[in-house]
Order: C-alpha cells, then sequence, then structure tokens
C-alpha cells in the first residue's frame, strides 16, 4: 500500500463510484483502495441510484459519470447538491467528453471539479484529494477561458456588480484570485496575508454569495466579470 498523505489519525477519504460501466468502477475501486487514505464506500450504476447512495453512505468524494441512465451525472449532482444532510460531499466529473457546456453545467449542477476519464492514476488520486479539502480541480485540458465563455453569455456587467456589493473589497480581491484558480497560500502570498486569513475571506465570500464550495466561485468570479477570460 501507498503511505498515507493524509495527517496521521485523520479519517480516510470516503468515496463513492457512479458510472454504468461495469469495468471502469472496478478498475477505479482497485486503485483506489491501494490507497490507505482513501476508501470505497460504494458504488452506483446509476444517477437516481448515486443519489441514493450519496444520501446512504455520507462520502466525502463521489467519482460522477456524466452519461448514466435514469439520471444523468449533472441532474444527480444537482439532486445533490440540493439534499439535506449532503453539503459536505464534492462531487469529481468524470467524462469522455472534453466539452465546454459540460464544463459550465456541471459547476453551475454544484461540482466540485472535472476530469476526464483518460487521466493517469496520479492525476485522479491527486483531483480526489484536492477535491476532498473542499478546492476546486478542474483537468488541465479545460481550461477557465471556456468556463469564461459560457458565463458572459448569461451574465450582464451591472448584475455582477450588483451581486458582487455584499463583499469587502478584501474579499473581492481574493476572489477574483480564488477564479484565478490559486490556493490558499498562494492566494496569501499575493496579498500578503497568512494561509488561513486568506481561508477565512474565501468563507466568507462564500457564505455571502452562497457558494455551496470554491469550484462556485470560481464560477462566479466569471459571471460578475470579476476575472477577465484573458487572465
Amino acid at each position: 500500500m501507498n503511505a498515507a498523505t493524509s495527517p496521521p489519525g485523520s479519517a480516510p477519504i470516503k468515496v463513492l463510484l457512479a458510472d454504468d460501466e461495469g469495468l471502469v468502477r472496478s478498475g477505479f475501486k482497485v486503485l483506489l483502495e491501494l490507497e490507505d487514505d482513501i476508501t470505497v464506500v460504494g458504488e452506483a450504476t446509476t444517477g437516481a441510484e448515486a443519489v441514493e447512495r450519496a444520501l446512504a453512505t455520507r462520502p466525502d468524494v463521489i467519482l460522477m459519470d456524466i452519461r448514466m441512465p435514469q439520471l444523468d451525472g449533472i441532474e444527480a449532482t444537482r439532486e445533490i447538491a440540493k439534499a439535506s444532510g449532503l453539503t459536505k460531499v464534492h462531487v469529481l466529473i468524470l467524462t469522455t467528453y472534453d466539452t465546454d457546456a459540460y464544463v459550465f453545467e456541471a459547476l453551475q449542477a454544484g461540482a466540485s471539479g472535472f476530469l476526464l476519464k483518460d487521466a493517469g492514476p496520479a492525476e485522479l488520486l491527486h483531483a480526489i484529494r484536492v477535491v476532498a479539502a473542499g478546492d476546486a480541480l478542474l483537468a488541465p485540458r479545460i481550461t477557465r477561458r471556456l468556463i469564461a465563455q459560457f458565463t458572459a453569455q448569461r451574465t450582464a456587467a451591472q448584475d455582477g456588480e450588483n451581486r458582487l456589493a455584499v463583499l469587502t473589497e478584501r474579499e473581492r480581491e481574493v476572489l477574483a484570485l480564488v477564479g484565478q484558480g490559486l490556493s490558499n497560500d498562494e492566494i496569501g502570498a499575493e496579498l500578503f496575508l497568512s494561509p488561513a486569513t486568506a481561508r477565512t475571506h474565501v468563507s466568507h465570500a462564500m457564505v455571502k454569495l452562497g457558494a455551496r464550495d470554491r469550484a462556485q466561485l470560481v464560477v462566479i468570479a466569471y459571471q460578475t466579470g470579476l476575472v477577465n477570460p484573458q487572465q
């Protein structure tokens, strides 16, 4: 087994696998169960079953396929994001489809990350740990520019300014850096703050803007025009 990357004594990351292909689930399960800090708590073959299993097992992360019967991965993610008691569940969308619209729809639905199925084992394990920690995760090939293109079509600049009115100037600065993909440590270095202070500002921005998690802050940063598509 590999050495655990979580702090000693911490509980392992609980993962739910949602994919209608048995071979895919089996492959993921074998890979994940080799890790000391990750445990598979359940499997689902449909979007509807993913919602049911999420309510039953309360996982930290759900690896969610987009194309599934009964309820697709995006709709299942939306149901999970709205469900009482699942506010700490993070959905990592897995797909073979590198399509702009899916990125936007998945993040809008409440997904915390988006990764292509052909990602290597190390990339997948890293994604699970990043998302479990509450950070946003986008596959390298799925750039922020794509999100910006879709959000720009839906939001007027004045609406964005009104939406940001609840934030302090410092929270706006932090939100802009979150939108650019910076971690709390990087935000702290950029603004001469401690990582803990940066994290506090991020948390305040999430509460004030009604964002479920950090990934939705990325979308909001683009929707409101706080981050330029060319940045």
